[in-house]
C-alpha cells in the first residue's frame, strides 16, 4: 500500500487486532473489541476508498476536477461492494467489471457483513461478532483496498 492515509489507518488497525489479541481472553470483552474493531474496519474502507480515488484524481487531472472528486467522495458512507463498484464504474467500467469479477465470492461477502454488522451495532442491536470473524473480514477488506490502488495505479487486476 502506498497511500498515506490508508498506510496509517491500517497501521493503527494491525496494532489493535495484535493488542487485543493477547489480551482478550474473557469472552464478553472480546466480544466488546470484535464490534469496536468492525466499526474501525468498515472505517478503514471509507477512508480507503475516498483516499485512493482522490489520490488517483489529483495525479491524473486538473486542480479543479480533483477537487470536485475529492469533494463528491466526501459523502461516501457505508462501503457495500454495490457502492464500492459504482466507484470505480463512475471512473472506468471496465475497472468495475473487473472488480466484480475478482471480488465475488469472499471479498464481497466479507464487505457485506462488515457493512451490515457496523450498521446493527450503530443501531443497537445485538450482534455476534466475533474477534476470529472480524479479524477474517479484515483480511478481506485489505485485500480489496490493494486492488483498489492496484487498479489506479494502471496495474491489471
Amino acid at each position: 500500500m502506498k497511500n498515506r492515509e490508508v498506510v496509517r489507518y491500517k497501521k493503527k488497525l494491525d496494532y489493535l487486532f495484535a493488542k487485543i489479541s493477547i489480551l482478550t481472553e474473557d469472552p464478553e470483552i472480546s466480544s466488546h473489541w470484535a464490534r469496536y474493531l468492525c466499526i474501525l474496519v468498515s472505517g478503514f474502507l471509507e477512508v480507503s476508498v475516498r483516499s485512493i480515488y482522490s489520490q488517483y484524481a489529483k495525479d491524473k487531472a486538473a486542480p479543479p476536477v480533483a477537487k470536485y472528486v475529492e469533494k463528491q467522495l466526501s459523502n461516501f458512507q457505508n462501503p457495500n461492494m454495490e457502492k464500492i463498484l459504482n466507484v470505480a464504474r463512475n471512473f472506468d467500467s471496465a475497472w468495475a467489471s473487473r472488480l466484480e469479477k475478482i471480488v465475488d465470492g469472499e471479498i464481497k461477502d466479507a464487505v457485506g457483513s462488515i457493512v451490515a454488522t457496523r450498521n446493527q451495532i450503530a443501531h443497537g442491536e445485538n450482534v455476534s461478532i466475533t474477534y476470529i470473524k472480524i479479524k477474517t473480514y479484515y483480511t478481506y477488506a485489505v485485500k480489496l483496498v490493494e486492488l483498489l490502488e492496484k487498479q489506479c495505479d494502471g496495474e491489471c487486476i
